[in-house]
């Protein structure tokens, strides 16, 4: 990894020109590593009295399609909150992950002039599209025509005049509060050409986004006390005769730029592996820098030993100000924005959590740059399973979310819960704004894909599972990959595994793949339920019992019969009335399978004796009978006895006992009761729930 020497040579080459800052060229110092389809210069002077921003921008686009291009497609994503007439607006009700915009805080973004590099003003060329909904006072997306088409190869070169108002306070993702402001998909932003049309959908109440990479040169103006963190690395700070100070941030096959401003931040530096991180914090969180600086080095490492190298050589950790928790937990190139709590607890991780996420879509959202308006679970879910495997192996198993006053959660029980509240309200893939509502977008993105990823790797086995997502990672990094590339990449990693493997495979594995003709050569039929429908998965214990079965008796055994007085007949009892020592005991079992999601699921049998049977059954039929004559009672039966299958929706059935539980299910449900009050009347918790269930 040559990050730093790449680094060192560019400020060479920049000390060399002079130090000039002035080339609206951007000014490229490392081989690409993307396409670098969508380039962008641009200048931004924010006035903090007024909230705006005054930008020029020029782009660079190439046309690296077989078409002929005769359009340019691009998102102003702040006009979502010009008005409540916004399709943004009317799908969110003004509300976003629990925040409102103030009375006089709309916000808007507005094209003063746009020209090509030849001078002409092209400007009353704008037409404002509404691609997905018709609405028609939706201003998020404009076309321009060209004049003259683009051939395959070709470029353009457009340069844009724009202002922009920040919305109050920061408000999905992005706006101002008082001295701080964060400020993300705030410029004119070109749309993706892909599959022979533009993909620029627009701004939608649960969606997030889809670009090109690029190469950024980015000078932000802002009063010269205020510091300043960004995407990419910053280059130079010059300071200007009216107090402010021009920061010059340069960022290379990223796409996109967001940065924050404010002159407050306290600075924490560290350094994970090879990446230099800085945490932003806000004086009242200072307390909590070297916690936010230590989360981010576990984010850092576990991302790069497992799904590999982190291109880049810095991150910034951004600590959002009070009331301004709209800008928290959110994910940009280089740049992430965390969120806490005065006073959180250490056994509390939901920081770590956040900050571990949020890192994580520089590799699920920033490397592999799927389409989050279509294809979200990409990003959001594939994040949100990562996540949960470094959160469990940085943090233990137990407690590793919440570990507080005797209440341990872990991270999957956390996203579980979540999930099976509201399992089968849609498939998986679907446009982000035509889910059944904001909770199933958010279960079918993050929770449900978490859950079954890592049943899945529950199947296939860890190694299989961590070398599926490695692959997956370095093989479609600075692409644009769809669902079945992912699918492609586990089958083909699958069935190399276990043809390598097949030796050692455990016997479930062999039983499941023999018995349900499943996962011999791929796990499309794990993914075909898993993404494409709303099955749900649910086996249980439906009966047992036990029966001892008594020593032969009756006719033909210890009965008779002999020809008596008058043809009446009698009976003559043998001997051996006494029952036989040693006792037989005929067990039955019965499992169902309740829900539509078919899957291979394991069930032991516990006897009185201390021996136990597993038995594998494939789960198709709608039941399963298992009956056994054995020396011992059976005690109990139990679905999926090692808890392989979280994305079993009732754990609640999977077992059941011969013997009588009620006493011992009362005291456990009085217990459950006692502390679900508990917890409810706790503020700070529920303020703490909220703060991080709103980050996702």
């Amino acid at each position: 990894m040559k990050k730093h020497l790449l680094f060192i040579i560019f400020l060479f080459l920049t000390i060399c020109m002079g130090g000039s800052t002035t080339s609206a060229q951007p000014i490229i110092f490392s081989q690409p590593l993307s396409p670098r389809i969508a380039n962008y210069h641009i200048d931004v002077k924010l006035d903090v009295q007024k909230r705006l921003l005054n930008g020029h921008e020029v782009i660079k686009w190439h046309n690296k399609s077989p078409d002929v291009i005769s359009e340019l497609q691009f998102h102003l994503y702040l006009n979502a909150f010009r008005n409540n007439k916004s399709t943004f607006m009317k799908e969110s009700g003004g509300l976003s992950r629990g925040f409102k915009i103030e009375k006089n805080g709309w916000g808007f973004s507005e094209i003063k002039k746009i020209k090509l590099a030849s001078g002409e003003d092209i400007t009353n060329a704008i037409q404002y599209i509404q691609p997905d909904d018709d609405n028609k006072d939706d201003r998020t997306v404009f076309r321009l025509p060209l004049t003259k088409s683009l051939q395959p190869g070709d470029s353009i070169k457009l340069e844009i005049d724009f202002v922009a108002l920040l919305p109050e306070p920061p408000f999905a993702r992005s706006g101002a509060k008082e001295e701080y402001f964060f400020i993300g998909q705030w410029f004119p932003k070109i749309g993706v050409y892909v599959d022979h049309q533009w993909n620029c959908h627009q701004y939608h109440a649960y969606s997030e986004f889809f670009a090109d990479f690029g190469v950024y040169d980015v000078k932000i103006t802002v009063p010269d006390k205020n510091i300043v963190g960004a995407t990419g690395i910053q280059v130079e700070v010059k300071k200007n005769n009216d107090g402010t100070a021009t920061h010059w941030y340069h960022a290379e096959d990223v796409h996109d730029f967001a940065w924050t401003t404010s002159p407050e931040f306290i600075e924490f530096k560290g350094r994970a592996q090879d990446v230099d991180i800085r945490v932003l914090m806000q004086p009242d969180h200072a307390y909590q820098g070297n916690r936010h600086l230590e989360a981010a080095k576990i984010a850092v490492e576990y991302h790069q030993n497992w799904y590999g190298d982190y291109p880049y050589p810095n991150l910034t950790v951004v600590d959002p100000r009070r009331d301004a928790g709209g800008s928290g937990g959110m994910e940009y190139p280089t740049l992430i924005t965390a969120g806490t709590l005065y006073g959180l607890p250490a056994g509390v991780h939901a920081v770590e959590m956040v900050i571990i996420h949020e890192f994580g879509h520089n590799y699920w959202y920033h490397l592999l740059a799927s389409n989050e308006f279509e294809e979200s679970w990409l990003d959001e879910g594939i994040n949100s399973y990562t996540e949960n495997q470094i959160i469990e192996s940085a943090y233990g198993n137990s407690g590793n979310f919440l570990n507080f006053l005797g209440i341990k959660i872990n991270d999957l029980q956390f996203q579980r819960a979540q999930y099976i509240g509201i399992a089968d309200l849609d498939p998986t893939i679907r446009n982000a704004w035509q889910y059944y509502s904001g909770g199933s977008y958010a279960v079918n993105s993050y929770m449900k894909p978490s859950v079954f990823l890592t049943t899945l790797q529950n199947y296939v086995g860890k190694e299989t599972m961590l070398k599926i997502m490695r692959t997956y990672s370095e093989r479609w990094r600075f692409k644009h990959p769809k669902t079945q590339d992912f699918i492609d990449v586990a089958n083909e990693v699958y069935t190399q595994h276990r043809i390598k493997d097949e030796p050692e495979y455990s016997k479930i594995q062999i039983a499941q793949s023999s018995a349900t003709n499943q996962g011999s050569q791929n796990l499309g039929w794990f993914f075909q339920q898993a993404l494409y429908t709303n099955a749900v998965l649910d086996y249980s214990v439906d009966y047992v019992s036990s029966k001892k079965i008594l020593s032969d008796k009756g006719f033909d055994y210890n009965l008779t019969i002999q020809e008596g007085v008058d043809g009446k007949e009698f009976h003559n009892q043998s001997d051996d009335d006494d029952e036989d020592s040693t006792s037989i005991f005929l067990s039955d079992v019965k499992i169902r399978r309740l829900g539509s999601f078919i899957f291979p699921v394991e069930i032991e049998m516990q006897f009185e004796n201390g021996e136990t049977v597993r038995e594998y059954w494939d789960g198709k039929e709608l039941w399963k009978k298992y009956k056994y004559l054995k020396p011992s009672k059976l005690v109990s039966a139990t679905v999926d006895p090692d808890h392989k299958i979280p994305l079993d929706i009732n754990l609640t059935n999977n077992g059941k006992t011969i013997e009588s539980q009620i006493l011992a299910v009362n005291k456990l449900s009085a217990r459950i009761l006692f502390w679900a009050q508990f917890i409810l009347d706790m503020p700070e918790f529920m303020n703490m729930f909220t703060f991080f269930t709103n980050f996702f």
